[in-house]
């Protein structure tokens, strides 16, 4: 496949943002979302947030870790099969739920600098090229911590454009084609080889579900 283009994770990012001042999000910022339990605002900081974890990290030194392969980072990753009331789904619901009492401007003004930091953070030579990520104890690679980010922001752009009637935006080609990789691969994993191929080829055998999460 195609690796990731950096600028396009870029382009991403500001789709994102662009969907978060909108209107619509502002009007409906305390009623429940699409994600039970989480206001319009915590989805809107959540989405937000990958922008944040990207520019952060990008500006530490990198890692001496050896980085973990990508599926291995969701295998481990606790959330993965949590259920909703869990206390590692519930805990990034609050986080952001909390954060957003800030309100629209504050969260939206917090991001918008980073956004545009991000071309060149992004160019700037990491040997290795290693991200350790804190809350998970593992390093990844750097293009893959940008998958990571890059199935945050669609799916959670998904998310916040449902909740408030709003079409989901489109993203850029190796970003979704990177996400839609990512999400098959967990997918199988979950589910099996058999499971994955008849719900995208034959529905009529297709299991109920084969959600990556």
């Amino acid at each position: 496949m195609q690796p990731l283009d950096r600028t396009e994770f870029v382009d991403a990012g500001h789709i994102a943002y662009r969907l978060a001042e909108r209107p619509e999000v502002a009007e409906s910022w305390e009623a429940e979302s699409a994600c039970a339990g989480m206001t319009v605002g915590g989805l809107a900081h959540h989405l937000l947030a990958q922008v944040k974890h990207a520019a952060r990290f990008l500006a530490q030194p990198p890692t001496t870790d050896d980085p973990i392969p990508l599926l291995d980072h969701y295998a481990g990753a606790e959330w993965v099969t949590a259920r909703p009331e869990d206390e590692a789904n519930t805990s990034i619901r609050d986080e952001g739920n909390e954060a957003a009492r800030a309100g629209r401007d504050a969260v939206l003004a917090e991001v918008a600098p980073l956004l545009d930091q991000l071309p060149d953070l992004l160019r700037t030579p990491r040997d290795p090229d290693t991200i350790f990520i804190p809350w998970q104890g593992w390093a990844l690679t750097t293009d893959d911590f940008l998958v990571t980010r890059s199935m945050e922001l669609m799916v959670h752009s998904d998310d916040l454009a449902a909740s408030v009637g709003l079409p989901t935006p489109e993203f850029p080609g190796t970003v979704a084609a990177h996400v839609v990789d990512l999400l098959g691969g967990v997918a199988m994993r979950r589910h099996g080889q058999a499971a994955v191929v008849r719900t995208l080829s034959r529905p009529q055998r297709a299991p109920g579900s084969v959600s990556a999460f």
